[in-house]
């Protein structure tokens, strides 16, 4: 590939992808990365401050859209439904990305920084959400609450969707996890 050719940002993406899958996490350098994506490493560096953020990149994304969600809800939801419609919007765009977010999972997985780093902008995402839902007007407490146990259902959901490939699409499998939530939070 040229030098020229748009979407830089995503040609290492998709190139550091290919190479931790090829040849593991550890053994792909930043330098390997601009080249598989033919550009070069100060380009790379121009995108993403260090080799672990090519793999973070979509969790801004994320977090803005469940804070989008959680502000687009009807103002007479509770506060973990206004959630859930933010994590199934996030969920559309991660079930999008399909086998790319599968392999991202799997080389997450094999890093010890890697998975601090998942939790991190997990707990990012936690409190992201709890401010959106504080902004609703719910108290503090019962937001956090609510976004720490929609935040690890989101999580259980996802592994869960990871693991089963053929499976329901990712927001479905979203909707049903906040379901079983509820059904263990507030049984009929």
């Amino acid at each position: 590939m040229g030098r020229w050719e748009p979407d830089a940002r995503g040609r290492l993406q998709q190139a550091a992808m290919e190479l931790f899958v090829e040849h593991g996490y550890e053994r792909t350098t930043t330098a390997d990365i601009a080249a598989r994506a033919g550009l070069s490493e100060r380009t790379y560096f121009r995108h993403f401050p260090d080799k672990r953020e090519v793999l973070f990149d979509a969790t801004h994304l994320l977090d803005s859209l469940v804070v989008d969600g959680i502000a687009a809800a009807p103002a007479d939801v509770a506060p973990l439904d206004a959630l859930g419609g933010g994590l199934h919007a996030g969920a559309v765009m991660l079930d999008g990305l399909g086998d790319h977010a599968r392999a991202r999972t799997a080389v997450i997985a094999s890093q010890a920084e890697l998975r601090e780093r998942e939790l991190a902008k997990m707990s990012g995402l936690v409190a992201a959400s709890a401010a959106a839902l504080v902004q609703r007007g719910v108290d503090e407490a019962p937001a956090l609450l609510a976004a720490e146990a929609g935040v690890a259902a989101f999580r259980v959901a996802f592994e869960r969707w990871v693991s089963t490939p053929a499976g329901p699409p990712l927001p479905d499998v979203v909707d049903a996890v906040l379901a079983e939530l509820r059904a263990v939070v507030a049984p009929a």
